[in-house]
């Protein structure tokens, strides 16, 4: 079982990667902080400082400026594909895999996974043809 969330953001796909990959730019939209750059075959920690949190992911597979794909909360894989359109504009497709179909509590976490993501790609749209910061501003009630 997987979820897919994709958004347009008008930006060329090499600006997108780098805001992704750079532990100085992910913290305009996503974590707070990135404990090094992203490459293939490294493990990185990503810090939420606001909600005192952290967390590692190892990176999979890194095609620059086309494809992320790395692991995360145990048996997670997410791919984030870059798909360059005409005009500078650039498709953002985050794909999830690793939900457990026997899980009695699988819809609430494909909900909750795929708000997250449709939130975070909001947030980069905000960063990248904008210039303002939206993250940490999600409030989820209990």
């Amino acid at each position: 079982m997987n979820t897919v969330s994709q958004m347009r953001i008008q930006k060329p796909a090499e600006e997108i990667f780098e805001a992704f990959v750079d532990p100085e730019k992910i913290g305009g939209f996503w974590f707070s902080s990135s404990s090094e750059r992203w490459q293939e075959g490294k493990t990185v920690t990503l810090t939420y400082k606001e909600y005192d949190a952290e967390g590692d992911i190892k990176i999979i597979e890194l095609l620059e400026n086309e494809k992320i794909v790395f692991e995360w909360a145990g048996s997670h894989a997410v791919t984030i594909h870059f798909l360059p359109e005409q005009s500078n504009s650039t498709i953002v497709k985050v794909k999830e895999d690793g939900f457990d179909n026997k899980d009695e509590n699988l819809i609430s976490q494909l909900l909750d996974n795929k708000e997250g993501w449709v939130y975070m790609l909001t947030c980069l749209k905000g960063y990248m043809e904008y210039g303002v910061s939206l993250r940490a501003s999600l409030i989820k009630q209990g």
